[in-house]
């Protein structure tokens, strides 16, 4: 296994964590099944595999060259997804002919709170590019800081109540601290608790801080009046599970952010089982829901849900802030791939989007002279 440094050690993290919530749901599902008589299952993999797994994983920097075999080299090229994220670039040589591929990944904005600029990556007669948002402008949303801080003081401090904010462990975070840490440094922040339930997120905001060569200007001027972007006087992290519950009996105004970015499992779905029902509380999502998790039930505005079995009415205000994404928009993917000439590229691939929205990015793409544009089926398969 090949990725950068940074990404090694988040996924270290992520496998750790995954198998430890693998050995829990086995552990609880197998009682049923012995009550039962029935054979006993195993989980996909356990602490012990990750271990294992992670000697094989090779850490490659960024802009080196690494020759995977005699015909196949490898690059890395930073696309500014998330701390570690790379575009992919290959070059093959097969019976004397050289060919360039890039495999975009996820690609990030140019306008990243904490992270640099993707970078540009070298001509490819063949390019995988991603296309989440091709056919959204994040600039058309409000400002995330502005929006953040009308939420916390509508409902924190006129409403008394709580904000409950479901995010990714690994960069929706971390965005976020920076961002509450920005508004107490400006004096703008209330004197509310801000806590961060999730253990997973307090261990990738380490090795986030631990790579600070990725950091751009925004945060480069943030440590020059500040030792760290992402710590102010009244976060807390919460480790314990007691003490998680603990939140729920605490009728002080604050705000949780908790995993999962989506809403679909941990902490954050027993804190919005416990604030749905009261209409001083918030539930505010910042990022993309598959639309079918809960996290996208309340964002399509879902008046009744369904939480691990149980109904529940939509009582609590539910508002999404649209510009904390991960992913670039289209004028950010149309700018990644700019550093290419396009009569040279002899195919895009559109993948890692909705098919409605690879058609109309398609378009935008051939109008930068990208002709030969491929939006290909699952499982399709084709030769170079």
């Amino acid at each position: 296994m090949y990725g950068t440094t940074a990404t090694k050690k988040l996924a270290k993290i992520l496998l750790l964590d995954s198998a430890k919530i693998q050995a829990g749901d086995v552990r609880y599902k197998n009682k049923r099944l012995a009550k039962k008589g029935l054979p006993l299952e195993k989980a996909l993999y356990e602490e012990e595999d990750v271990l294992q797994a992670m000697e094989y994983f090779v850490s490659v920097e960024y802009d080196n060259e690494t020759r995977l075999t005699d015909d196949v080299s490898l690059t890395f090229i930073d696309a500014g997804h998330i701390i570690g994220s790379a575009s992919v670039n290959l070059t093959i040589t097969e019976d004397g002919k050289t060919t360039q591929i890039c495999f975009s990944g996820d690609v990030g904005q140019y306008g990243d709170l904490i992270l640099k600029a993707p970078e540009p990556f070298p001509q490819a007669d063949y390019i995988l590019l991603e296309s989440t948002y091709g056919d959204k402008l994040h600039k058309d949303a409000q400002p995330t800081a502005d929006a953040i801080l009308q939420v916390i003081l509508k409902t924190c401090v006129d409403k008394k109540g709580k904000v409950i904010i479901p995010a990714f462990s690994v960069g929706r975070t971390q965005e976020l601290l920076f961002v509450l840490n920005k508004l107490d440094l400006e004096g703008k922040l209330p004197d509310v608790k801000v806590y961060v339930d999730s253990p997973l997120s307090a261990k990738a905001t380490e090795i986030v801080e631990e790579h600070d060569e990725n950091y751009n200007e925004n945060v480069e001027e943030v440590l020059k009046v500040d030792d760290t972007p992402f710590d102010f006087k009244n976060l807390h992290y919460v480790e314990d599970a007691e003490e998680s519950k603990a939140l729920n009996n605490n009728p002080a105004p604050c705000v949780i952010i908790s995993s999962s970015g989506m809403a679909e499992a941990g902490r954050v779905k027993h804190h919005i089982k416990n604030n749905i029902s009261d209409s001083k509380n918030t539930i505010l999502m910042v990022g993309y829901c598959e639309p079918n998790s809960l996290g996208g039930r309340l964002k399509n505005g879902a008046k009744e849900v369904s939480i691990y079995g149980d109904q529940f009415e939509v009582v609590a205000e539910v508002q999404s802030i649209q510009s904390m994404s991960a992913h670039g928009d289209y004028e950010d993917l149309l700018k990644f791939v700019s550093c290419q000439e396009p009569a040279k590229v002899k195919k895009v691939f559109l993948v890692h989007g909705e098919y409605d929205v690879q058609q109309i990015f398609a378009a935008k793409l051939k109008e930068k002279g990208f002709s030969n544009i491929e939006i290909p089926d699952r499982h399709q398969e084709f030769e170079l």
